[in-house]
Protein backbone atom coordinates (compact mmCIF):
# COMPACT_ATOMS: atom_id res chain seq x y z
CA UNK A 1 0.00 0.00 0.00
CA UNK A 2 1.42 3.37 -1.07
CA UNK A 3 1.83 5.72 1.96
CA UNK A 4 1.45 8.70 -0.40
CA UNK A 5 -1.88 7.47 -1.75
CA UNK A 6 -4.91 9.70 -1.10
CA UNK A 7 -7.50 8.95 1.52
CA UNK A 8 -10.87 8.32 -0.12
CA UNK A 9 -14.36 9.02 1.13
CA UNK A 10 -16.82 6.53 -0.36
CA UNK A 11 -20.46 7.59 -0.56
CA UNK A 12 -23.11 5.18 -1.79
CA UNK A 13 -26.16 3.23 -0.70
CA UNK A 14 -24.95 -0.07 0.74
CA UNK A 15 -26.79 -3.25 1.81
CA UNK A 16 -29.39 -3.80 3.12
CA UNK A 17 -30.58 -1.21 0.57
CA UNK A 18 -32.39 -3.18 -2.16
CA UNK A 19 -30.63 -1.67 -5.15
CA UNK A 20 -28.08 -2.78 -7.69
CA UNK A 21 -25.90 0.22 -6.83
CA UNK A 22 -25.61 -1.05 -3.26
CA UNK A 23 -24.42 -4.46 -4.47
CA UNK A 24 -22.01 -2.84 -6.94
CA UNK A 25 -20.60 -0.52 -4.30
CA UNK A 26 -20.03 -3.32 -1.82
CA UNK A 27 -17.80 -5.13 -4.30
CA UNK A 28 -15.99 -1.95 -5.38
CA UNK A 29 -15.39 -0.77 -1.80
CA UNK A 30 -13.79 -4.10 -0.90
CA UNK A 31 -11.57 -4.00 -3.99
CA UNK A 32 -10.49 -0.37 -3.55
CA UNK A 33 -9.35 -1.01 0.01
CA UNK A 34 -6.55 -3.17 -1.38
CA UNK A 35 -4.99 0.02 -2.79
CA UNK A 36 -5.31 2.41 0.12
CA UNK A 37 -7.50 4.00 2.78
CA UNK A 38 -11.15 4.10 1.74
CA UNK A 39 -13.81 4.97 4.31
CA UNK A 40 -17.55 4.75 3.77
CA UNK A 41 -19.37 8.02 4.51
CA UNK A 42 -16.12 9.74 5.51
CA UNK A 43 -16.48 13.34 6.66
CA UNK A 44 -12.91 14.23 5.66
CA UNK A 45 -10.77 12.75 2.87
CA UNK A 46 -8.36 13.81 0.16
CA UNK A 47 -10.96 12.91 -2.45
CA UNK A 48 -14.59 11.83 -2.24
CA UNK A 49 -16.24 9.28 -4.54
CA UNK A 50 -19.99 9.83 -4.95
CA UNK A 51 -22.23 7.13 -6.42
CA UNK A 52 -25.32 8.73 -7.98
CA UNK A 53 -28.47 7.14 -9.32
CA UNK A 54 -32.05 7.96 -10.13
CA UNK A 55 -33.81 7.16 -6.85
CA UNK A 56 -34.07 9.02 -3.57
CA UNK A 57 -31.49 6.83 -1.82
CA UNK A 58 -28.97 9.14 -3.49
CA UNK A 59 -30.51 12.42 -2.35
CA UNK A 60 -28.08 13.22 0.46
CA UNK A 61 -25.13 11.97 -1.59
CA UNK A 62 -26.04 14.29 -4.46
CA UNK A 63 -26.24 17.30 -2.17
CA UNK A 64 -22.87 16.51 -0.62
CA UNK A 65 -21.32 16.06 -4.07
CA UNK A 66 -22.29 19.67 -4.81
CA UNK A 67 -21.06 21.16 -1.54
CA UNK A 68 -17.85 19.12 -1.29
CA UNK A 69 -16.95 18.30 -4.92
CA UNK A 70 -15.16 15.09 -5.75
CA UNK A 71 -15.46 12.32 -8.32
CA UNK A 72 -19.06 11.52 -9.28
CA UNK A 73 -20.11 8.10 -10.58
CA UNK A 74 -23.27 8.21 -12.69
CA UNK A 75 -24.96 4.83 -12.50
CA UNK A 76 -27.86 6.50 -14.32
CA UNK A 77 -26.95 9.24 -16.76
CA UNK A 78 -30.52 10.55 -16.77
CA UNK A 79 -31.22 12.25 -13.44
CA UNK A 80 -34.60 13.59 -14.61
CA UNK A 81 -36.60 11.21 -12.40
CA UNK A 82 -34.38 11.92 -9.41
CA UNK A 83 -35.31 15.60 -9.62
CA UNK A 84 -38.99 14.85 -10.18
CA UNK A 85 -38.93 12.93 -6.91
CA UNK A 86 -36.90 15.40 -4.87
CA UNK A 87 -37.97 18.90 -5.99
CA UNK A 88 -41.23 20.81 -5.86
CA UNK A 89 -42.56 22.45 -9.00
CA UNK A 90 -40.75 25.77 -8.67
CA UNK A 91 -37.45 24.11 -7.74
CA UNK A 92 -37.80 21.67 -10.66
CA UNK A 93 -38.43 24.48 -13.13
CA UNK A 94 -35.37 26.35 -11.90
CA UNK A 95 -33.19 23.23 -12.20
CA UNK A 96 -34.55 22.50 -15.67
CA UNK A 97 -33.91 26.03 -16.92
CA UNK A 98 -30.42 25.96 -15.39
CA UNK A 99 -29.75 22.99 -17.67
CA UNK A 100 -31.55 24.06 -20.84
CA UNK A 101 -32.23 27.79 -20.70
CA UNK A 102 -35.08 30.04 -19.59
CA UNK A 103 -36.90 29.61 -22.92
CA UNK A 104 -37.70 26.04 -21.79
CA UNK A 105 -39.64 27.19 -18.72
CA UNK A 106 -43.01 26.15 -20.18
CA UNK A 107 -41.61 22.75 -21.13
CA UNK A 108 -40.38 22.26 -17.58
CA UNK A 109 -43.75 23.19 -16.12
CA UNK A 110 -45.55 20.78 -18.45
CA UNK A 111 -43.16 17.92 -17.67
CA UNK A 112 -43.55 18.42 -13.94
CA UNK A 113 -47.34 18.52 -14.08
CA UNK A 114 -47.50 15.40 -16.25
CA UNK A 115 -44.85 13.54 -14.24
CA UNK A 116 -47.16 10.57 -13.57
CA UNK A 117 -46.27 9.45 -17.11
CA UNK A 118 -42.51 9.92 -16.65
CA UNK A 119 -41.66 6.22 -16.37
CA UNK A 120 -42.51 5.53 -20.01
CA UNK A 121 -42.72 8.88 -21.82
CA UNK A 122 -39.57 9.32 -23.93
CA UNK A 123 -39.65 13.10 -23.41
CA UNK A 124 -38.43 12.68 -19.84
CA UNK A 125 -35.44 10.63 -20.94
CA UNK A 126 -34.49 13.29 -23.49
CA UNK A 127 -33.61 15.76 -20.69
CA UNK A 128 -30.99 14.12 -18.41
CA UNK A 129 -30.41 17.31 -16.32
CA UNK A 130 -26.70 16.64 -15.70
CA UNK A 131 -25.22 20.11 -16.00
CA UNK A 132 -24.89 21.01 -12.31
CA UNK A 133 -23.21 17.80 -11.13
CA UNK A 134 -21.00 17.58 -14.23
CA UNK A 135 -19.75 21.17 -13.96
CA UNK A 136 -19.18 20.93 -10.21
CA UNK A 137 -17.37 17.59 -9.96
CA UNK A 138 -13.61 17.16 -10.34
CA UNK A 139 -14.35 14.24 -12.65
CA UNK A 140 -17.35 12.18 -13.75
CA UNK A 141 -17.18 8.40 -14.15
CA UNK A 142 -19.67 6.62 -16.43
CA UNK A 143 -20.00 3.00 -17.52
CA UNK A 144 -20.63 3.36 -21.27
CA UNK A 145 -20.12 5.65 -24.22
CA UNK A 146 -23.76 6.70 -24.39
CA UNK A 147 -23.61 8.06 -20.85
CA UNK A 148 -20.32 9.82 -21.61
CA UNK A 149 -21.94 11.63 -24.53
CA UNK A 150 -24.86 12.76 -22.34
CA UNK A 151 -22.47 14.28 -19.81
CA UNK A 152 -20.43 16.10 -22.46
CA UNK A 153 -23.60 17.46 -24.05
CA UNK A 154 -24.39 19.17 -20.72
CA UNK A 155 -20.85 20.13 -19.71
CA UNK A 156 -18.39 20.17 -22.64
CA UNK A 157 -15.42 20.94 -20.40
CA UNK A 158 -16.12 18.26 -17.79
CA UNK A 159 -13.55 15.51 -17.31
CA UNK A 160 -15.44 12.34 -18.21
CA UNK A 161 -13.91 8.89 -17.72
CA UNK A 162 -15.52 5.68 -18.96
CA UNK A 163 -14.93 2.71 -16.63
CA UNK A 164 -16.73 -0.58 -17.34
CA UNK A 165 -19.32 -1.90 -14.92
CA UNK A 166 -17.75 -4.52 -12.65
CA UNK A 167 -18.31 -8.28 -12.40
CA UNK A 168 -17.56 -9.84 -9.01
CA UNK A 169 -19.37 -13.16 -8.60
CA UNK A 170 -19.34 -15.30 -5.45
CA UNK A 171 -18.69 -19.03 -5.82
CA UNK A 172 -21.37 -19.94 -8.34
CA UNK A 173 -24.01 -22.65 -7.77
CA UNK A 174 -23.38 -26.07 -9.22
CA UNK A 175 -25.39 -27.51 -12.08
CA UNK A 176 -27.08 -29.85 -9.61
CA UNK A 177 -28.14 -26.93 -7.39
CA UNK A 178 -29.52 -25.08 -10.40
CA UNK A 179 -31.44 -28.16 -11.48
CA UNK A 180 -32.99 -28.57 -8.02
CA UNK A 181 -34.02 -24.91 -8.11
CA UNK A 182 -35.80 -25.46 -11.42
CA UNK A 183 -37.50 -28.55 -10.05
CA UNK A 184 -38.85 -26.56 -7.09
CA UNK A 185 -40.42 -24.17 -9.61
CA UNK A 186 -41.96 -27.06 -11.54
CA UNK A 187 -39.83 -26.52 -14.64
CA UNK A 188 -38.93 -29.68 -16.60
CA UNK A 189 -35.23 -30.43 -16.93
CA UNK A 190 -35.55 -30.39 -20.75
CA UNK A 191 -37.22 -26.96 -20.83
CA UNK A 192 -35.57 -23.81 -22.15
CA UNK A 193 -35.87 -21.27 -19.34
CA UNK A 194 -35.73 -17.51 -19.92
CA UNK A 195 -35.18 -15.11 -17.04
CA UNK A 196 -36.16 -11.49 -16.39
CA UNK A 197 -34.56 -10.09 -13.23
CA UNK A 198 -34.68 -6.87 -11.23
CA UNK A 199 -37.26 -4.20 -10.55
CA UNK A 200 -40.09 -4.36 -13.07
CA UNK A 201 -40.78 -0.95 -14.61
CA UNK A 202 -42.24 0.28 -17.88
CA UNK A 203 -38.87 0.92 -19.50
CA UNK A 204 -37.95 -2.76 -19.18
CA UNK A 205 -40.58 -3.54 -21.86
CA UNK A 206 -42.34 -6.15 -19.75
CA UNK A 207 -45.65 -6.17 -21.62
CA UNK A 208 -43.85 -6.75 -24.91
CA UNK A 209 -41.75 -9.48 -23.33
CA UNK A 210 -44.86 -11.25 -22.04
CA UNK A 211 -46.56 -11.07 -25.43
CA UNK A 212 -43.46 -12.31 -27.25
CA UNK A 213 -43.12 -15.16 -24.76
CA UNK A 214 -46.76 -16.22 -25.15
CA UNK A 215 -46.35 -16.31 -28.93
CA UNK A 216 -43.08 -18.27 -28.72
CA UNK A 217 -44.59 -20.71 -26.21
CA UNK A 218 -47.44 -21.54 -28.60
CA UNK A 219 -44.87 -22.70 -31.13
CA UNK A 220 -42.42 -24.23 -28.64
CA UNK A 221 -44.23 -25.40 -25.47
CA UNK A 222 -40.90 -26.33 -23.85
CA UNK A 223 -40.07 -22.62 -23.40
CA UNK A 224 -40.63 -21.23 -19.88
CA UNK A 225 -40.19 -17.77 -18.36
CA UNK A 226 -39.00 -16.88 -14.86
CA UNK A 227 -39.98 -13.37 -13.81
CA UNK A 228 -38.07 -12.41 -10.64
CA UNK A 229 -38.62 -8.94 -9.21
CA UNK A 230 -41.10 -6.50 -7.72
CA UNK A 231 -43.28 -4.18 -9.76
CA UNK A 232 -42.34 -0.52 -9.37
CA UNK A 233 -45.59 0.72 -10.89
CA UNK A 234 -49.07 -0.38 -9.81
CA UNK A 235 -50.34 0.58 -13.28
CA UNK A 236 -47.85 -1.78 -14.90
CA UNK A 237 -48.74 -4.54 -12.44
CA UNK A 238 -52.43 -4.24 -13.37
CA UNK A 239 -51.66 -4.21 -17.09
CA UNK A 240 -49.42 -7.27 -16.79
CA UNK A 241 -51.74 -9.30 -14.55
CA UNK A 242 -53.76 -11.04 -17.30
CA UNK A 243 -50.58 -11.84 -19.23
CA UNK A 244 -48.96 -13.41 -16.16
CA UNK A 245 -51.70 -16.03 -15.95
CA UNK A 246 -49.83 -18.38 -18.25
CA UNK A 247 -48.83 -21.98 -17.62
CA UNK A 248 -45.26 -21.36 -18.73
CA UNK A 249 -44.55 -18.39 -16.44
CA UNK A 250 -43.06 -18.64 -12.97
CA UNK A 251 -43.14 -15.60 -10.66
CA UNK A 252 -40.80 -14.71 -7.83
CA UNK A 253 -40.73 -11.44 -5.85
CA UNK A 254 -37.54 -9.50 -5.19
CA UNK A 255 -34.66 -11.99 -5.04
CA UNK A 256 -32.07 -11.23 -2.31
CA UNK A 257 -28.43 -11.16 -3.34
CA UNK A 258 -27.70 -14.55 -1.82
CA UNK A 259 -30.49 -16.16 -3.90
CA UNK A 260 -30.01 -14.16 -7.09
CA UNK A 261 -27.03 -16.21 -8.24
CA UNK A 262 -28.95 -19.49 -7.85
CA UNK A 263 -31.89 -18.14 -9.85
CA UNK A 264 -29.53 -16.77 -12.51
CA UNK A 265 -27.68 -20.08 -12.73
CA UNK A 266 -30.97 -21.87 -13.38
CA UNK A 267 -31.91 -19.97 -16.56
CA UNK A 268 -30.76 -20.72 -20.10
CA UNK A 269 -30.98 -17.11 -21.30
CA UNK A 270 -31.78 -13.67 -19.93
CA UNK A 271 -33.96 -10.87 -21.34
CA UNK A 272 -32.99 -7.35 -20.27
CA UNK A 273 -34.61 -4.76 -22.52
CA UNK A 274 -34.47 -1.05 -21.64
CA UNK A 275 -36.24 1.64 -23.58
CA UNK A 276 -36.27 4.54 -23.15
CA UNK A 277 -32.80 4.12 -21.69
CA UNK A 278 -31.31 6.23 -18.92
CA UNK A 279 -27.66 5.83 -19.92
CA UNK A 280 -27.21 2.99 -17.47
CA UNK A 281 -25.21 -0.20 -17.88
CA UNK A 282 -27.30 -2.98 -16.40
CA UNK A 283 -25.57 -4.89 -13.62
CA UNK A 284 -27.89 -7.80 -14.37
CA UNK A 285 -26.66 -7.94 -17.97
CA UNK A 286 -23.03 -7.94 -16.79
CA UNK A 287 -23.73 -10.70 -14.28
CA UNK A 288 -25.62 -12.96 -16.68
CA UNK A 289 -23.10 -12.48 -19.48
CA UNK A 290 -20.33 -13.17 -16.99
CA UNK A 291 -22.05 -16.44 -16.14
CA UNK A 292 -22.00 -17.41 -19.83
CA UNK A 293 -25.73 -16.94 -20.35
CA UNK A 294 -26.90 -15.46 -23.67
CA UNK A 295 -28.57 -12.12 -23.02
CA UNK A 296 -31.11 -10.26 -25.16
CA UNK A 297 -30.65 -6.49 -24.85
CA UNK A 298 -32.03 -3.34 -26.44
CA UNK A 299 -29.72 -2.01 -29.14
CA UNK A 300 -28.19 1.34 -28.29
CA UNK A 301 -25.04 3.15 -27.15
CA UNK A 302 -25.31 1.60 -23.66
CA UNK A 303 -24.38 -1.82 -25.10
CA UNK A 304 -22.21 -0.69 -28.01
CA UNK A 305 -18.99 -1.91 -26.35
CA UNK A 306 -20.22 -5.52 -26.29
CA UNK A 307 -18.92 -7.61 -29.23
CA UNK A 308 -21.61 -8.23 -31.84
CA UNK A 309 -21.44 -11.99 -31.26
CA UNK A 310 -21.51 -11.80 -27.44
CA UNK A 311 -25.21 -10.91 -27.01
CA UNK A 312 -28.40 -10.48 -29.01
CA UNK A 313 -29.52 -6.91 -29.76
CA UNK A 314 -33.14 -5.96 -30.39
CA UNK A 315 -34.12 -2.63 -31.93
CA UNK A 316 -36.90 -0.78 -30.10
CA UNK A 317 -39.94 0.07 -32.17
CA UNK A 318 -42.84 -1.56 -33.92
CA UNK A 319 -40.90 -4.75 -34.75
CA UNK A 320 -39.59 -5.22 -31.21
CA UNK A 321 -42.08 -7.88 -30.09
CA UNK A 322 -41.74 -9.93 -33.27
CA UNK A 323 -37.94 -9.78 -33.15
CA UNK A 324 -37.92 -10.85 -29.51
CA UNK A 325 -40.25 -13.77 -30.27
CA UNK A 326 -38.03 -14.93 -33.14
CA UNK A 327 -34.87 -14.72 -31.01
CA UNK A 328 -36.50 -16.69 -28.21
CA UNK A 329 -37.49 -19.48 -30.59
CA UNK A 330 -34.04 -19.39 -32.19
CA UNK A 331 -32.22 -19.81 -28.88
CA UNK A 332 -34.54 -22.58 -27.73
CA UNK A 333 -34.17 -24.38 -31.08
CA UNK A 334 -30.38 -24.18 -31.22
CA UNK A 335 -29.02 -24.55 -27.67
CA UNK A 336 -25.49 -25.06 -28.97
CA UNK A 337 -25.61 -21.60 -30.58
CA UNK A 338 -27.04 -20.15 -27.37
CA UNK A 339 -24.17 -21.71 -25.48
CA UNK A 340 -21.60 -20.24 -27.85
CA UNK A 341 -23.09 -16.74 -27.50
CA UNK A 342 -22.92 -17.17 -23.74
CA UNK A 343 -19.28 -18.25 -23.84
CA UNK A 344 -18.30 -15.27 -25.99
CA UNK A 345 -20.11 -12.95 -23.60
CA UNK A 346 -18.31 -14.49 -20.63
CA UNK A 347 -14.97 -14.02 -22.36
CA UNK A 348 -15.67 -10.34 -22.93
CA UNK A 349 -16.78 -9.78 -19.33
CA UNK A 350 -13.73 -11.59 -17.96
CA UNK A 351 -11.35 -9.43 -20.01
CA UNK A 352 -13.01 -6.03 -19.54
CA UNK A 353 -15.21 -6.08 -16.44
CA UNK A 354 -13.29 -7.98 -13.76
CA UNK A 355 -13.48 -6.29 -10.37
CA UNK A 356 -9.69 -6.12 -10.14
CA UNK A 357 -9.34 -4.27 -13.44
CA UNK A 358 -12.24 -1.94 -12.66
CA UNK A 359 -10.92 -1.09 -9.19
CA UNK A 360 -7.49 -0.31 -10.65
CA UNK A 361 -9.08 2.12 -13.12
CA UNK A 362 -11.04 3.79 -10.32
CA UNK A 363 -7.93 4.10 -8.17
CA UNK A 364 -6.02 5.79 -10.97
CA UNK A 365 -8.75 8.43 -11.27
CA UNK A 366 -8.89 8.94 -7.50
CA UNK A 367 -5.12 9.40 -7.29
CA UNK A 368 -5.19 11.93 -10.14
CA UNK A 369 -7.80 14.02 -8.33
CA UNK A 370 -6.88 13.26 -4.73
CA UNK A 371 -4.90 16.39 -4.05
CA UNK A 372 -6.14 18.81 -6.68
Amino acid sequence: MNPNAPTVGFHSPLPPARTGVADYSTALLRALRRFGSVEADARQADVHLYHLGNNQLHRGIYQRALTQPGVAVLHDAVLQHFFLGSLDESQYIEEFTFNYGNWHRDTARDLYRRRAASAADARYFAFPMLKRIAETSRAVIVHNGGAARMVRDHAPHARVIEIPHLFDPPPLPSAAEALRFRQRLGIPSCAFLLGVFGYLRESKRLLRILRAFASAHRERPNIYLLLAGDFVSSDLARAAEPLLDHAGIRRLPYVPERDFWLAAASVDACINLRYPAAGETSGIVIRLMGMAKPVLVTAGPEVSAFPETACLRIDPGIAETAALRDYIIFLASFPQVAGEIGRRGAGHIASQHSVGRVAELYWKVLCEHGRS
